[in-house]
């Protein structure tokens, strides 16, 4: 499942996989993989500056990260263009949520604004039977 938003013209596609190999439940260690797919629907250049996301264990837990750039990278995006990559997380429980914001810098001005991260889920698949 895809979940998406749009904020100034820049849309950002979120996908999740549960990771099994990667994961040992009977230790509380869930992995997940997600792919962000950011595209320019705007007129203007920008380059991603900064992310910051919350994400939310179903234990309660909440934990911010921040920093710059998103996998050691801060990618110019042409109008029309877009750029994806893939990323992880790791859970204490089989269930949680995701969701952000990226600092984006218009190059036509310097001008900077934030671009809205979607909430997403992620959930282990045996959780769903």
């Amino acid at each position: 499942m895809v979940t998406t938003t749009i904020t100034d013209g820049v849309k950002v596609s979120v996908e999740t996989q549960y990771q099994p190999e990667y994961s040992n439940p009977a230790n509380d260690h869930f992995m997940f993989a997600y792919k962000i797919h950011i595209e320019n629907l705007s007129d203007y250049t920008v380059q991603l500056m900064r992310r910051h996301w919350q994400i939310f264990d179903s234990n309660g837990t909440r934990r911010e990260v921040e920093g710059e750039g998103v996998v050691g990278q801060q990618p110019v995006i042409e109008p029309g263009h877009s750029h994806e990559y893939i990323s992880g997380c790791n859970l204490k429980t089989d269930m949680g949520s995701m969701k952000g914001e990226y600092e984006m810098l218009r190059l036509i001005d310097n001008s900077t604004f934030n671009a809205q991260i979607p909430e997403f889920y992620l959930i282990a698949p045996f959780k769903l039977n």
